[in-house]
């Protein structure tokens, strides 16, 4: 199983856009729900928005409210987010994952089966 993230745009400036995308394989990636953590430096990791398996349903936490979008193409087994109105506050890596828990538990990671192995978006001011 593998979940792979990759990102456009290299390093940002505040303000600026990126787009994630985390390419899945080694699972059914259509019976899974999909979440997009963050772990900063020194902090600890937190989720940002989650998706469902049919892609209907989404869920952002405060720090992604109006500011990024989470979407899927289970056609391509990819997960997408976007970044916009990038702040210095959002360096962090960021990590893609996936869980077969129902829809209530998005929120918590120590329900998700597979994570992928993060890419660092750093936003300088």
């Amino acid at each position: 199983l593998m979940c792979s993230c990759r990102r456009w745009g290299g390093l940002v400036q505040a303000g600026g856009s990126l787009r994630l995308s985390c390419a899945a394989s080694g699972f059914t990636f259509d019976d899974y729900h999909i979440g997009w953590f963050r772990q900063a430096p020194g902090k600890e990791r937190e989720g940002v928005s989650y998706i469902d398996d049919s892609g209907t349903v989404t869920y952002d936490t405060n720090s992604a409210k109006g500011r990024f979008t989470i979407s899927r193409d289970n056609a391509k087994n990819t997960v997408y987010l976007q970044l916009n109105s990038l702040k210095p506050e959002d360096t962090a890596i960021y990590y893609c994952a996936a869980t077969k828990a129902p829809w209530r538990y998005v929120r918590i990671a120590s329900r998700y089966n597979y994570w992928g192995q993060g890419t660092l978006v750093t936003v300088s001011s």
